[in-house]
């Protein structure tokens, strides 16, 4: 049974201010090596529960944060040989996990709140529903079969886990105290939240539905400025609606993002 886990920062354990983010920082090394520790629990509690395969997919802000030498070595990182945001994610595996997840753009008390950009991205709606990089990775995931059976990160984004996916699995290992702020489940119960989560979503296999909206897909992608727009609206496929609104129809869910 191959499990695939995708991964981002902002909602890893023991990571409770804005500071971490900056990869400058010390604070950014000490968040990378929580995100290989929520890894390796999530890792040791897929496998206690059956999984055979597990691949790790390094995605926030497009890679550069794993310790590779930390990463258990029962694990494979996906070195995205293909080039695709996805890389290697097929048919061939039977879920996948998002650890360090965070909530979609304008969530009350969701730490570190966004979707894809804070500074550009204001709003992204597919058919007609609000939502964040959670969702898309399971329509993307849902393209190739593949259900999102658990969810790691802050009070939010496991509750934004919860509207969209059902049944589904969640640890939470903080919460939001509003956007920049945290208060931290202790590190050790939260990896030990991670672990026996990801221990029980095995028994989803099978049960678990993949996230597969019904096409055709139509997009509204809300921007904080109008020239943040105005690139997006020059593209192929997309339309300009307003200042600050465009939109783009598909029936393609590995097409869902600019």
């Amino acid at each position: 049974m191959k499990i695939y886990i995708h991964t981002d920062l902002e909602g890893v354990s023991g990571v409770a201010s804005i500071e971490a983010m900056d990869r400058t920082t010390a604070a950014n090394r000490a968040a990378c090596q929580r995100l290989m520790a929520d890894i390796n629990a999530a890792v040791d509690g897929a496998i206690a529960g059956g999984a055979t395969h597990v691949t790790v997919l390094d995605s926030h802000g497009g890679g550069g944060n794993f310790l590779a030498n930390l990463l258990d070595a029962r694990a494979e990182a996906d070195p995205k040989r293909n080039g695709k945001w996805w890389g290697c994610l097929d048919r061939s595996y039977s879920g996948t996990l998002f650890i360090g997840a965070h909530a979609m753009a304008g969530t009350l008390n969701g730490f570190l709140d966004h979707t894809q950009s804070s500074a550009t991205w204001h709003e992204y709606i597919l058919n007609g529903r609000a939502m964040g990089e959670l969702a898309q990775w399971a329509i993307v995931a849902g393209n190739f079969g593949v259900p999102m059976l658990m969810v790691s990160g802050d009070q939010a984004a496991c509750d934004e886990a919860a509207r969209f996916f059902d049944p589904v699995h969640t640890a939470v290992v903080k919460r939001g105290i509003g956007r920049n702020r945290a208060e931290l489940v202790p590190e050790g119960e939260a990896l030990d939240r991670i672990r026996e989560a990801a221990r029980q979503c095995m028994q989803l296999v099978g049960r678990a539905k993949p996230l597969r909206p019904k096409p055709p897909m139509e997009i509204r992608l809300r921007m904080n400025r109008s020239d943040y727009c105005d690139d997006l609206a020059r593209r192929s496929g997309w339309e300009r609606l307003d200042a600050r609104t465009c939109r783009k129809v598909t029936s393609d869910p590995l097409d869902i993002l600019p």
